[in-house]
């Protein structure tokens, strides 16, 4: 597929088909995140693949925010190893977190699998139940799975800003 159609035809999906993701898609997705570009190829940052019986209802019981995928990935950031901007002490471990998760998103999409970006789960709470280690802080779930034959795009999907709005040339 062209990407520019894969990035258009890619959307949030909140409504998954109780069927698992299968081992090849799965570590196709894995790859597609550890080709992704970070600053000075540090890759600041540890994924949790939550997937047995057990991990999926302890995140579920944190957050309605999986919509019951049969895999959700928990993306951690390592702050304290990622580059630093030495000009004004940019952290890049958001931006190359930010950058994994897209491939991931893209790959699956490709797949024709289904994601979501999610931040709405308290981080403390996953930290602890899931035994995150010092230094790593839980950021974005992303909830993977068969998308359900009636899932549509959220309302919004559509629209889009035109680049003359947030494009400047100089």
């Amino acid at each position: 597929m062209e990407f520019i159609n894969l990035a258009k035809e890619r959307f949030s999906v909140r409504k998954f088909e109780e069927k698992p993701v299968e081992k090849e898609a799965l570590d196709l997705i894995i790859e597609a995140g550890r080709q992704a570009p970070t600053a000075k190829n540090i890759q600041p940052f540890k994924v949790y693949v939550l997937k047995s019986d057990e991990a999926l209802a302890k995140i579920r019981a944190l957050t309605p925010a999986t919509f019951n995928a049969p895999v959700v990935m928990l993306l951690c950031e390592d702050k304290a190893n990622a580059w630093v901007n030495p000009f004004d002490d940019f952290n890049s471990s958001s931006m190359d977190m930010g950058i994994m998760v897209s491939h991931m998103m893209l790959e699956a999409q490709d797949l024709g699998l289904g994601t979501t970006c999610v931040c709405w789960f308290d981080t403390a709470k996953v930290k602890e139940e899931f035994n995150v280690p010092d230094g790593l802080q839980p950021r974005i779930l992303l909830p993977i799975g068969h998308p359900a034959a009636d899932v549509q795009p959220g309302p919004m999907h559509p629209f889009r800003k035109e680049a003359s709005e947030w494009v400047e040339e100089l």
